[in-house]
């Protein structure tokens, strides 16, 4: 290995210690609470350093982000070869489903716990767009093959994203109490399983 790739891997391992620490302590912490400084002397590096790699939290956040929904979309990309747009949409919720169980913690941070969203609002967000695109991309396949009624493409994707998210949610954060624990995880597939044939005889 040469001499500028074994530095850029020292580099990538860095952003890799640097990011997992800050993960952890978003977490654990909240965001509003966690400094550089307390990233830097949870991995043992000078605030300094990591200043070299990210210039604020904001943007150590939004690295974090971008790390989810990348993994995220590559659950997905499998499921687009199917030829069936419904069949498809379905299994497109349970990898997102499957995704956020086998990633709890990167799921709260991507999606529940209490954080400014300006880097994502004001940046060109690719890895966002890419996934919630991906879930435009089949439901107007439904609507071409007859399955959906002609709908506003966006507003449907939000509505079944939502839904989704809602189950999703309320399963990681232990919400579903007045269930016994050993049928939980069925609860969630049954009303998963009725959501969809409401969504191909409703919409």
């Amino acid at each position: 290995m040469g001499i500028v790739e074994r530095k850029e891997r020292e580099r990538e391992d860095m952003r890799r210690l640097i990011m997992d620490g800050a993960k952890q302590l978003f977490l654990a912490n909240g965001f509003e609470k966690v400094s550089i400084r307390n990233i830097a002397d949870a991995i043992e590096y000078s605030p300094a350093t990591i200043y070299l790699y990210y210039k604020d939290k904001n943007e150590l956040l939004f690295a974090l982000h971008q790390q989810g929904f990348i993994k995220m979309v590559q659950e997905f990309r499998p499921l687009l070869v199917l030829t069936d747009p419904f069949e498809k949409l379905v299994q497109m919720g349970r990898a997102y489903i499957r995704f956020a169980v086998e990633n709890p913690e990167l799921f709260d941070l991507m999606f529940i716990m209490t954080a400014p969203m300006d880097k994502l609002d004001l940046e060109e967000w690719e890895e966002g767009d890419q996934a919630f695109g991906l879930l435009m991309h089949v439901v107007q396949e439904c609507i071409d093959a007859g399955i959906f009624k002609q709908h506003d493409v966006r507003a449907t994707a939000m509505m079944i994203w939502s839904a989704i998210h809602g189950y999703t949610a309320l399963f990681l954060r232990k919400r579903l109490g007045m269930f016994p624990d050993c049928d939980r995880q069925m609860i969630m597939d049954d009303a998963f399983n009725l959501f969809c044939q409401t969504l191909r005889h409703g919409l």
